[in-house]
């Protein structure tokens, strides 16, 4: 385990902030990348490093459907994704493309720039910069085989008899 940098956004983040509809016309996962968070901030991408937290309140990724989204932060080395809720969409395509995601309620004790340690085995999230602890909402044993194996394509192939 490492720790790894927060980056704080509100309630109500969209599918569109987290990727804007404007870069869609490709499926590139690296390309997808560059732009996460743009409309938020036009340099998160220069800002951001593989491996850094994006925490959140209420309801992130609502809107579309789309598993661009979830791809992009993914491609982007977003290690975890720490809300208060998701919606019910952005919850699944998470899972089925093997983003990390947590639910905690104590998001607005989390700070821009904190730093976090994630503890997937014990349900546990240390933020190390104030002392802080917090339990998150268990991951279903079947959504752990998935992001174990990349996603649900990735478990499905390794399946195949």
């Amino acid at each position: 385990m490492q720790t790894s940098k927060v980056w704080k956004f509100a309630d109500n983040i969209d599918t569109d902030i987290i990727i804007a509809a404007r870069y869609l016309n490709t499926s590139d996962e690296k390309e997808l990348a560059k732009h996460i968070m743009e409309d938020a901030d036009p340099d998160f991408s220069k800002k951001f490093s593989p491996g850094d937290i994006i925490v959140a309140g209420e309801n992130f990724g609502c809107g579309s459907s789309r598993e661009h989204a979830p791809l992009a932060l993914k491609a982007a080395g977003v290690s975890v994704v720490i809300a208060k809720s998701f919606a019910r969409i952005f919850y699944r395509n998470s899972f089925n493309t093997g983003l990390l995601i947590l639910e905690i309620n104590e998001t607005d004790e989390i700070s821009q720039g904190d730093e976090l340690l994630v503890d997937i085995d014990n349900g546990l999230i240390q933020n190390v910069t104030n002392g802080k602890k917090y339990k998150f909402h268990p991951i279903p044993d079947f959504m752990q085989k998935l992001l174990k194996t990349g996603g649900l394509i990735e478990y499905a192939k390794s399946n195949i008899k």
